[in-house]
């Protein structure tokens, strides 16, 4: 069962160091996606601006300076109250967003019970999903098994380069 955990929260847009204004912001993990958070700020227009990127880059970022290029999230104080910083940019403009940090803290901590760190990759189900992939046709190793030639659709499952080596390990 897949799990979100949101917290609505009122991000602070830094104009200035003498100026900022308030942003509402909901932020979103979902277990389904184990490695990602994703924020939406409400900005007045028609659809939220989502930014999406590595959980654990925010986990760092509420304990020291992190991140390069797009996305860069550092702790602060702020008239004595701490806050996490969070600098964001792209081609349509940068931007310096301020998170109260005990909020933003709290709401990590539950997604970090919801999938704990390390156990991220368990929730995508990729060893089961290679699994499947790679495993052989059952039809087509039925029809192997019992000599019959293989119908021209189970071809594409046969590898095309059969090996260099022969059964009794000798080369041709």
């Amino acid at each position: 069962m897949d799990t979100v955990v949101e917290r609505e929260l009122e991000l602070r847009l830094v104009l200035s160091p003498e100026r900022s204004i308030p942003v509402p912001a909901r932020l979103r993990y979902r277990t389904d996606d184990p490695y990602a958070v994703q924020i939406a700020f409400h900005i007045g227009s028609d659809q939220p601006v989502r930014w999406t990127f590595a959980r654990e880059l925010l986990v760092e970022g509420v304990f020291r300076p992190c991140g390069h290029g797009d996305v860069r999230v550092w702790p602060t104080k702020v008239g004595g109250r701490g806050v996490v910083l969070m600098a964001l940019s792209s081609p349509d403009g940068d931007a310096l967003l301020e998170a109260p940090a005990e909020q933003l803290t709290a709401w990590l901590e539950r997604t970090l019970r919801a999938v704990p760190p390390g156990s991220e990759a368990g929730r995508l189900g990729i060893d089961a999903g290679l699994a499947e992939l790679l495993a052989p046709s059952p039809r087509l190793s039925a029809s192997l098994d019992q000599g019959a030639s293989p119908s021209p659709d189970d071809l594409w499952l046969r590898d095309p380069w059969p090996s260099d080596e022969s059964a009794d390990g000798e080369q041709p």
